[in-house]
């Protein structure tokens, strides 16, 4: 048994498809958006933020600057997602200097949608831009492996989807009405797991690792039951049965693709969730433990402590789990 201390259940139904099946929960919670015109010279400054963020240039011009790959020219149409929500900068030209933000003014149009405008006599650049917080938790993994920044085009060349659906968008974030914000959201959810499906099938065949893992008919298929139903009693037999491997094979398949036993794995999972669930400040250590499968809530803390270093009771008194989400402006 990989954990001593779940309750009994029989194991979920699981679809073959294991990306699918990650991507399925897949939401965005707490998205903002923001509409700019800027004339140049303009330059506005990113900070680091643990959100997805992407831009999508209607109209340039615009470059994006990041400390790993310097300038890079953004042409209409071009979107760029970051994963991780790193540092960077836009600007209407590499060599334009300080931040135009104090000069734009920026107006509310709706509970998570602006518009920033900033006038002058240069050439007119309009942006979407869009600020992210994943709700999916099993996407995590997934986004921790992606490049810190991805230009749409380079992986979503031959999706006849993307286009419309960003043009979409800009129509709905630049005449917002009643339900705009809903829509936003959902349209938004769409085009971020099209192009995280996108650099999955366009990444290199790697043999070892998460994304080989999540590849593999078997190991994936494991990877999506932990990651849908982390609380449920996982067994080295109900994975292996999940796998469609025997016991041994399956063991041996794990470790070699992930690095790690499957019992390893599944707690660090649960503890890095209950990291988040105990952030958020709305549930108990005792109710954390419960959605975790843990029978009580001292054998979820030894787990916890022993794993993470700390206690339950330290992490949800010095984390909060709200984040104030805006464009980085």
């Amino acid at each position: 048994m990989l954990d001593h201390s779940s309750r009994p259940s029989s194991p979920p139904h699981i679809p073959m498809d294991a990306l699918s099946e990650v991507l399925q929960d897949f939401r965005l919670s707490g998205v903002n958006y923001g509409r700019c015109e800027l004339r140049h010279p303009w330059s506005i400054a990113f900070p680091q933020q643990q959100l997805l963020r992407f831009h999508f240039v209607s109209q340039g011009p615009c470059w994006i600057n990041t400390e790993a790959q310097g300038w890079q020219k953004l042409n209409d149409g071009d979107l760029v997602l970051l994963p991780q929500g790193i540092a960077h900068r836009l600007a209407s030209a590499p060599d334009v200097v300080g931040d135009s933000l104090e000069g734009c003014r920026v107006t509310k149009v709706g509970s998570n949608v602006c518009e920033v405008v900033q006038e002058g006599a240069g050439a007119t650049s309009t942006l979407f831009c869009c600020s992210m917080a994943l709700g999916a938790y099993a996407l995590h993994p997934l986004i921790g492996l992606m490049p810190p920044i991805i230009k749409g085009c380079d992986v979503a060349g031959n999706d006849p989807i993307v286009g419309p659906l960003l043009a979409a968008m800009t129509a709905e974030a630049t005449q917002p009405q009643m339900g705009s914000a809903t829509v936003l959201s959902r349209m938004a959810d769409l085009l971020t797991a099209r192009l995280i499906r996108c650099w999955v099938n366009c990444s290199g065949a790697s043999t070892t690792g998460w994304l080989a893992a999540i590849r593999d008919p078997h190991i994936g298929r494991v990877l999506a039951a932990m990651h849908r139903d982390p609380g449920h009693n996982w067994t080295l037999e109900n994975l292996a049965s999940v796998a469609g491997q025997s016991r041994s094979v399956f063991a041996e398949r794990f470790s070699t693709v992930l690095g790690e036993g499957a019992a390893r794995y599944l707690a660090r999972l649960r503890m890095q969730l209950a990291r988040e669930l105990l952030g958020q400040g709305g549930m108990s250590i005792a109710e954390v433990a419960s959605r975790l499968g843990y029978e009580s809530e001292a054998s979820f803390a030894r787990a916890f402590k022993r794993i993470t270093s700390v206690s339950p009771g330290v992490v949800r008194r010095t984390i909060s789990g709200r984040t104030d989400i805006d464009f980085g402006f």
